[in-house]
């Protein structure tokens, strides 16, 4: 039985795929995979943040992207906020959103 990927909003689909174009080639490439052998691809390509949140680890010529998600039963993967790296470091008010969502999926 195949994973299925949704996303939280059309708003968090719509911003990634406005992304750079070998950046979201490489999040698109990372979701294909996840859909076949599941979300726990591991690095580089998946990391898990702690708490039943996830990242994808999505990299192109252009930069470095960054998509949360989390895992619910039924084999579905929500992808729940996305965003272009500037900084090392991933910003706390990116993580809190992540966050803030995950909890707001998983108490529906």
């Amino acid at each position: 039985m195949e994973y299925k990927i949704q996303f939280f909003a059309a708003s968090v689909q719509m911003g990634i795929e406005k992304w750079p174009v070998g950046v979201y080639a490489s999040f698109v490439r990372i979701s294909e995979q996840m859909l076949i052998s599941g979300p726990n691809l591991g690095m580089p390509y998946t990391k898990a943040m702690g708490d039943g949140l996830f990242e994808i680890r999505a990299r192109g010529p252009e930069g470095i992207g960054r998509a949360f998600f989390c895992c619910m039963k039924g084999r579905r993967v929500v992808i729940l906020h996305g965003f272009v790296k500037k900084s090392q470091a991933t910003p706390m008010k990116e993580l809190r959103l992540a966050k803030q969502r995950m909890k707001e999926v998983l108490h529906d």
